[in-house]
């Protein structure tokens, strides 16, 4: 799957646009990431975004805040917004700090 560090690819689904992210979310691959999901978020008829997390296999505190301004920017755009599919580091950081309170997380994948 993904493993270059913070890649990005876009799906557009019927449901929405969905933006997987894989790999290290860090200081460096957040600021690349950032301005690539921002850009397609503002072009993007999609009413809602998902943020599918399941390959990231590292995150620090960039990470948390790439989550955060990708929610503002989404609900700014009069768009939902979720975190979809997220790996374990990435629930770990996001309970730290509360976020799952105010950020929706859905879990898609089939267990087997």
């Amino acid at each position: 799957m993904l493993r270059d560090r913070g890649q990005v690819v876009f799906e557009e689904t019927e449901d929405g646009l969905i933006v997987h992210v894989g790999g290290e979310i860090d200081h460096h691959s957040a600021v690349s990431a950032r301005r690539q999901i921002d850009e397609r978020i503002t072009l993007s008829y999609a009413s809602k975004v998902y943020l599918e997390l399941s390959g990231v296999e590292f995150m620090d505190s960039s990470g948390l805040g790439l989550i955060m301004g990708r929610y503002s920017l989404s609900k700014q755009s009069g768009k939902e917004f979720a975190v979809l599919d997220p790996s374990f580091a990435v629930v770990k950081m996001m309970n730290l700090c509360g976020m799952e309170r105010m950020i929706r997380i859905l879990k898609h994948k089939k267990s087997s």
